[in-house]
């Protein structure tokens, strides 16, 4: 069976979505040291190893393996204007069939955040997503109290749909989330829940 390596590259006005490469090990290790209290507070907890080359280079691999299987497609950050890492977004759990639907994560390096750059990216990936991956769903979910990442995605079109007890462990215990989603054609009216 030939393996065929999907090139994934989507630009927007400011930045350029890609997958990692191992040439990113430091800029991504530092970004992430760096932020590490700006960061923790929502995201699972960091393994012993989540800083290492070895485990950056199954990041790699695996973002690879996902981006060729379509299952998945991480994609980091990277300011055209400088090259610089400014953090990630990843379309991950893309189920087809009737669902055709996808899940978005996505992080910022803390001197990076609330500059408009995982805006542009958001959009940039749901509109590839809808358009170029004929997916008709893209769901996200956060903290209650993370009310820049809920503002985010209300900005970008998500639509509060709802509360998920023990949804996710975040910085090391279950944590209940509230829920966003995407549709392509989307119909439904803006909500004051939440």
């Amino acid at each position: 069976m030939l393996l065929v390596k999907r090139k994934i590259r989507i630009e927007t006005e400011r930045l350029t979505l890609r997958p990692p490469q191992h040439a990113d090990f430091r800029d991504w290790t530092s970004l992430r040291i760096r932020s590490r209290d700006f960061l923790t507070k929502w995201e699972p907890s960091w393994a012993e190893d989540h800083l290492t080359r070895k485990a950056f280079t199954n990041r790699v691999y695996w973002a690879q393996r996902s981006v060729n299987s379509s299952t998945a497609m991480p994609l980091f950050l990277i300011r055209r204007a400088d090259q610089t890492l400014v953090g990630a977004i990843t379309l991950d759990n893309v189920r087809r069939g009737p669902a055709q639907s996808a899940t978005l994560g996505y992080w910022t390096g803390e001197s990076y955040a609330r500059q408009g750059y995982m805006r542009e990216a958001i959009e940039a990936m749901v509109h590839h997503a809808f358009t170029r991956m004929d997916l008709s769903r893209i769901e996200a979910a956060c903290l209650p109290e993370n009310a820049p990442s809920r503002g985010l995605l209300e900005k970008t079109g998500f639509k509060y749909e709802g509360v998920a007890q023990s949804y996710l462990q975040i910085d090391g215990r279950w944590r209940t989330h509230v829920l966003y989603a995407a549709l392509r054609g989307d119909r439904r009216g803006k909500s004051e829940a939440g």
